[in-house]
């Protein structure tokens, strides 16, 4: 199982998808407050459909709160896990995903545990917190001119790579024809 973090989420659609992405893939999903919106917003029950309900989410207080409350399970501030190739602490990562990166999601290393960070809609993530995490910041390539994909589109595509490398762990990989079979 993988985590989605979103640190001050601000949109409430954003989230609302974002949520779906994550119980349809049997991921958990954090949110860390401040939020731009309350939890029972109706756009993010629309976004999320009926599948909130059954959605595994934990929110925090703020930040440090996050830290407190999974520092004995996730390398945060600045492990100097190095990317590829060394030792692994036992701890899951904590992967910032930011248009600031260096090194792309592909390049990841994602093990299944492991928690992926991303900052709201208007601002991203501090740059203060990636500088502590330096070694695990991402990004998804993109055009030079460009700002940033949409949120919930960035979660999906760092998501499914993370799956994808640790072959899809317990997802259904093949469908099914409502009508006729193959």
């Amino acid at each position: 199982m993988f985590n989605i973090v979103l640190l001050e989420p601000e949109i409430p659609a954003n989230t609302g998808n974002i949520g779906r992405t994550c119980l349809c893939t049997g991921s958990k999903l954090h949110l860390i407050e401040p939020m731009g919106f309350i939890i029972n917003d109706k756009n993010l029950k629309r976004a999320g459909m009926d599948y909130w309900k059954d959605l595994d989410v934990t929110i925090y207080d703020s930040w440090r709160d996050f830290i407190e409350k999974n520092k004995d399970k996730v390398d945060i501030f600045g492990s100097g896990q190095p990317l590829k190739g060394e030792e692994e602490s036992g701890k899951a990562k904590l992967w910032m995903a930011t248009t600031k990166a260096k090194v792309t999601h592909d390049q990841a290393p994602f093990k299944d545990g492991d928690y992926i960070m991303f900052g709201k809609e208007s601002a991203g993530i501090p740059e203060k917190i990636l500088m502590d995490n330096k070694d695990t910041c991402i990004r998804i390539p993109m055009a030079k001119e460009q700002r940033s994909l949409n949120l919930s589109n960035s979660v999906a595509v760092v998501l499914y790579e993370a799956l994808r490398q640790n072959a899809y762990l317990d997802l259904e990989t093949e469908g099914q024809l409502h009508h006729h079979t193959w």
